[in-house]
């Protein structure tokens, strides 16, 4: 019997990442769970869970290295103009989404490199494709993480390895619910309208995407028929980039 592909999820306490450990666990993956959320990750069943703070760049080398997948989950998201925009916030959200993934990236890719075979899956956005007003750090990092992403691709391909973004729109999660209330302060706006005036306005699916289509592509990408698929980005956004 062959030996079961580990992963290693990051921002996996909830949401896309929980929707992601869940998936790949489901096909036989042995999943290592990585989150700051200690109660989020008790809820997690079947795989192997690791508290760690991801903006802790020292303590990155503590988790393991030997997987064959990496999926690069963990954000978080700030609304604010440009000017009012706190500097060391801006610091904060491009250390936890851009080089926090540059990272665990290096130090995952010399065993994927012995295997000849690995998977890197960075969970980006419509917004590593298409700007908003007021998320200039999350819009940066995920520009950066797009171009991360290619880079390891064209890096990769000769040893087994591939790499690419998943780029959703709005997603329902604990994240997107916290930047309505955020968005309604920024806008003016009630939160139903921010919803509709803001959120889905620009898609041409009305709805917000479930995680657990997210983690259907992620699957896909680590899958038996994904080893031509890299250095892209592939858009789960209702709609939004076909204007």
């Amino acid at each position: 019997m062959a030996t079961p592909r580990r992963a290693l999820v990051t921002g996996a306490a909830s949401g896309i990442g929980a929707a992601c450990a869940r998936r790949l666990a489901a096909d036989g993956v042995q999943v290592i769970a990585v989150d700051y959320d200690a109660a989020g990750l008790e809820a997690l069943e079947g795989v192997q869970t690791v508290v760690a703070d991801l903006a802790d760049l020292e303590r990155l080398p503590e988790l393991p290295a030997d997987v064959d997948i990496l999926v690069n989950n963990v954000g978080v998201q700030q609304v604010a103009p440009i000017e009012q925009f706190p500097p060391e916030r801006f610091s904060y959200i491009v250390r936890l989404m851009l080089e926090s993934p540059f990272r665990l990236i290096r130090q995952s890719l010399p065993h994927m490199y012995g295997a000849g075979w690995g998977r890197v899956v960075n969970i980006s956005s419509v917004h590593g494709l298409r700007a908003s007003p007021f998320k200039a750090a999350y819009v940066a990092a995920k520009h950066g993480l797009e171009g991360l992403s290619k880079v390891v691709a064209l890096e990769g391909a000769a040893h087994g390895v591939t790499s690419n973004c998943v780029n959703p729109a709005y997603v329902r999660t604990p994240l997107v619910t916290a930047q309505i209330a955020d968005q309604a302060a920024t806008h003016g706006l009630t939160e139903s309208e921010v919803l509709e005036k803001v959120m889905l306005e620009p898609v041409a699916v009305k709805r917000l995407i479930e995680p657990d289509e997210v983690a259907e592509l992620v699957a896909m990408l680590c899958g038996p028929a994904s080893a031509s698929m890299t250095g892209s980005s592939f858009v789960l956004d209702g709609g939004w980039t076909a204007h």
